[in-house]
């Protein structure tokens, strides 16, 4: 699992190509644990606005919801960004649809909902005008 979540980190400016879904899933996961872990972090050390909250307030569920984010998680932010387009792309690849899908993301609701179906649903069998099928030739 921890090769699949970090895959896309070899493949940084890898937009061209397939990703199976387990690499994208993978991938989510990990950046899911990470920003929780970051924003731990930051509350604990007094970074971001979490943590005004934090004291203002006491703990409450208020308090646990809001996070703006500080240094850490805005690094995070940057360094991830370009593989977290990069492996959207391929899995779009994969479902034999071009990059310009991704952009169904600005769309509110409608748009962001069918573009989370395009991603979990399975790719195209065999190669298809992206490349080979990422299940029989998975990446290096």
């Amino acid at each position: 699992m921890k090769q699949w979540m970090l895959l896309p980190f070899r493949r940084y400016f890898e937009f061209s190509g397939r990703s199976r879904p387990r690499e994208y899933w993978s991938y989510v996961l990990f950046l899911f644990l990470a920003a929780i872990v970051i924003s731990i972090v930051e509350g604990l050390f007094g970074f971001g606005q979490s943590s005004e909250w934090l004291y203002r307030n006491g703990w409450n569920l208020r308090a646990g919801a809001r996070h703006e984010g500080g240094p850490l998680f805005g690094l995070f932010a940057l360094v991830t960004f370009i593989p977290s387009i990069a492996v959207a792309v391929r899995r779009l690849h994969d479902s034999d649809r071009p990059a310009w899908w991704l952009l169904l993301a600005f769309l509110p609701l409608i748009g962001q909902i069918w573009l989370l179906v395009l991603m979990i649903i399975g790719g195209t069998r065999g190669p298809n005008r992206f490349g080979p099928d990422p299940v029989e030739h998975p990446p290096v």
